[in-house]
């Protein structure tokens, strides 16, 4: 038990358990399931006849599986939720539980090389399986394409001056890990701010050697596809990125551009809003510093 604590501390636990309107009888997935601790509270609102689903990519999260016969944990990236659910037998669910972004064990893993605070390797997968990795994105990337990695994904507005760098820097020899990427960029790392714009440069990184917008809007689309009318979608984010795409899918359906609307100026869209947006207490964060960023939105398929 304790080594699933210190695993992952589950943001915003209750609010999005609840958010999902538990039926005791329904079938529940929980598509990041890390630690267990959603996994857990959905099981405990479950009855006898209830089914729980979680996805975790990371091969480090098949430790802390449940021993509960309602729960099954699948070893996959949540792009592949439809697949896999039909895989054992099942089109359409109640519920939807997706917690976003790196687990705190992902971070606190120093060879994972997530995590601003440790000497790594470049290599920041999710997935031990995934072919891309940190290095050979800072490594083999053209320079436009590394300064579109730091300009969408890391929101740098010197993303061109820092991918140049890099470029220039890896002529002489290979950047092999974080401390090396660090002695590279030092001149856009002014003390007060190395952190947030280090930061802001990992982001960028693993969201490409992840591709997790890809993987978030796969993920949505199948979503719609797979609730249940009446079913809920109960999503955290952890940075802005996410939270437009999932705002702006919640409430029209599309993620850019505006739905079509009919004769009469009306659109149908497949989610309505429920609630307003939850963000953690100040209580929470004092816990967990990691929820400071977190926001939570629940929607209800139409």
């Amino acid at each position: 038990m304790m080594m699933t604590m210190e695993y992952h501390n589950p943001v915003l636990l209750l609010a999005s358990v609840e958010g999902l309107n538990i039926q005791p009888d329904g079938v529940y997935v929980d598509v990041t399931f890390g630690g267990g601790g959603h996994s857990k509270e959905i099981l405990k609102r479950l009855g006898p006849n209830g089914k729980l689903f979680a996805f975790d990519q990371d091969e480090d999260a098949l430790a802390n599986t449940l021993s509960d016969e309602r729960f099954c944990l699948i070893n996959e990236n949540f792009r592949f939720i439809k697949r896999f659910l039909r895989f054992h037998g099942i089109r359409q669910v109640d519920g939807i539980l997706a917690d976003l972004g790196v687990s705190s064990h992902q971070f606190d893993v120093a060879e994972r090389g997530f995590s601003t605070r440790f000497e790594a390797e470049l290599d920041m997968r999710m997935s031990q399986k995934g072919e891309l990795n940190a290095f050979k994105v800072i490594n083999e990337y053209e320079e436009a394409t590394l300064k579109k990695v730091f300009a969408e994904f890391g929101e740098l507005s010197n993303a061109g001056a820092i991918a140049n760098t890099i470029v220039n820097a890896r002529k002489d020899k290979p950047i092999k890990n974080t401390e090396h990427l660090k002695q590279v960029l030092s001149k856009f790392l002014p003390a007060h701010k190395s952190h947030k714009i280090l930061a802001q440069i990992y982001q960028a990184i693993r969201i490409e050697v992840n591709e997790e917008m890809n993987v978030l809007k796969e993920f949505l689309l199948q979503a719609e596809e797979i609730l249940l009318p009446g079913g809920r979608l109960s999503v955290i984010s952890y940075h802005s990125l996410e939270d437009r795409l999932v705002k702006r899918f919640i409430k029209n359906g599309m993620f850019e551009g505006e739905p079509e609307r009919d004769f009469y100026g009306n659109f149908s869209v497949p989610f309505k809003t429920i609630g307003k947006l939850i963000v953690p207490d100040a209580e929470e964060i004092k816990v967990n510093n990691r929820a400071r960023s977190a926001k939570l939105r629940i929607a209800e398929k139409v």
